[in-house]
């Protein structure tokens, strides 16, 4: 009754299902709200902490360092999975977040993890560079997980779904999605807050629950779904497995850089992130110097993050996925350039934390709801070894590389401020930013363009694109 109730209402929102389809969707979403809750409050707490404990203006750096250590991770992911299967793969990495995120809550108890941005200042020695560590690691940690935990998820997805029942069906798993984006940043993120400690610790173990559900509801996914449901697209040029396996550690980069379907996917990704990366460190100073405590800051960002998800959803829910379902892949991805072009001129445009908080929560949201689930279908025409390999190697060192440059182009702002005033270097800064942000939507337009005609072909002919 439930079920038949919920189909009637996602109908004109999603398209019509069938009850097991439905069901596995559900299932699928119930996953990725457990790994969305985490992260997303992970997310929130990473940077309100990374703040408090090293400083806003090291954000840069630690993307720097965050970069460089996720090639060794990528090593590792691809060796998990030329050793497990797909979903052991995901109960190994689940089951090493889920501790470390333990142990980082026990840390955040000591006096090394209670400090606010006064009291570090006034550390020296070993005490300061133990803080300098704990800040670093855990930025570091909450970066992985957010790369890995997702792009397996998106992995098994694309390799468990058809391309008929993905154009309705990751638009709905988004959208439940959405639900865990919403309540873990607002009441776990803030819990802390409500109750009037003085440590996120509280926070960060609950996290590593949510961890421990996104692996129950994996496991009851895989096996409550019928096996005739969790097939993938496979093309008539499609070599066999054995046949394409190649085993070694950079197989997933060889994949990414022979073949420009992948390399526009990247681009994609990368064009988005740098833009953001721009947008969100004025966000992040602009928001530190006006709360200044670790509580503080991260009750402002749970408050950020939950309507970042709120919005997405509202978006899902007026529609937005059926521009995908109707008009195709290749409008859905011609639609953000067009959009962040917009972003841009609003950003030159005013300058106050206000905007910026609903810029970043709009631009985000229209990411997830819209670009997501798109990107998601584009690896639908692909062989097993680039939804698995290739697809963390693209979503994460792409999404990573380019919150790095993003991030360099960001250290201009303090010789900027030294040698123009504090005002005037801010100013100049934002004028860069439009100057390239411009450039890079043109050259995303077309790039889309590429994606959308590719992906299409491929499908109306069964055929793999690499």
């Amino acid at each position: 009754m439930i079920i038949s109730s919920l189909q009637t209402i996602c109908k004109p929102i999603f398209g019509q299902f069938d009850r097991e389809e439905f069901k596995k969707f559900l299932r699928m979403g119930l996953t990725f709200t457990f790994v969305i809750g985490s992260y997303w409050t992970l997310r929130i707490l990473k940077n309100a902490l990374f703040c408090s404990l090293v400083g806003a203006k090291y954000l840069p750096w630690a993307k720097t360092l965050s970069l460089v250590l996720l090639v060794p991770f990528l090593v590792m992911y691809t060796k998990l999975l030329d050793k497990y299967s797909r979903e052991r793969a995901f109960y190994i990495l689940s089951a090493i977040y889920g501790v470390a995120t333990l142990v980082f809550a026990g840390l955040m108890l000591t006096s090394i993890g209670q400090a606010d941005a006064a009291m570090v200042a006034t550390r020296t020695g070993l005490t300061w560079i133990a803080t300098q560590v704990l800040g670093y690691t855990w930025y570091v940690m909450v970066e992985s997980y957010g790369s890995l935990l997702i792009a397996l998820f998106w992995a098994i997805a694309s390799d468990t779904t058809m391309p008929d029942s993905a154009k309705k069906g990751f638009s709905l798993v988004v959208a439940v999605g959405q639900f865990g984006g919403i309540v873990g940043p607002f009441f776990i993120g803030k819990l802390p807050h409500f109750l009037g400690l003085e440590t996120n610790a509280l926070s960060i173990a609950l996290c590593a629950g949510t961890i421990a559900g996104s692996v129950w509801a994996l496991r009851s996914f895989l096996t409550k779904t019928p096996k005739e449901l969790l097939v993938s697209f496979h093309g008539k040029n499609e070599k066999s497995e054995e046949a394409e396996q190649e085993p070694g550690f950079f197989e997933g980069l060889k994949l990414l850089v022979t073949h420009k379907y992948l390399l526009g996917i990247f681009a994609v990704i990368s064009f988005f992130e740098i833009i953001v990366t721009i947008f969100d460190f004025h966000f992040q100073t602009l928001a530190a110097q006006t709360y200044t405590t670790s509580t503080e800051l991260a009750g402002y960002m749970g408050e950020y993050g939950t309507y970042v998800n709120i919005v997405s959803l509202a978006c899902l829910l007026l529609g937005i996925g059926n521009i995908t379902r109707y008009l195709g892949v290749g409008v859905a991805l011609l639609l953000m350039p067009i959009i962040y072009g917009a972003a841009i001129w609003g950003f030159i445009s005013l300058d106050s934390l206000t905007f910026l908080f609903w810029l970043m929560a709009s631009s985000k949201a229209l990411n997830y709801a819209l670009n997501g689930p798109a990107l998601k279908q584009l690896y639908l025409p692909t062989t097993h070894d680039v939804r698995f390999k290739a697809q963390a190697w693209v979503e994460t060192f792409g999404s990573r590389s380019s919150k790095e440059a993003g991030s360099l182009f960001n250290m201009i702002l303090a010789p900027l401020q030294r040698n123009l005033g504090e005002i005037a270097g801010r100013a100049r800064h934002v004028a860069l930013s439009a100057y390239l942000g411009f450039a890079l939507v043109a050259i995303w337009f077309f790039i889309a363009l590429y994606l959308g005609k590719t992906y299409k072909k491929a499908i109306d002919e069964k055929k793999v694109v690499c």
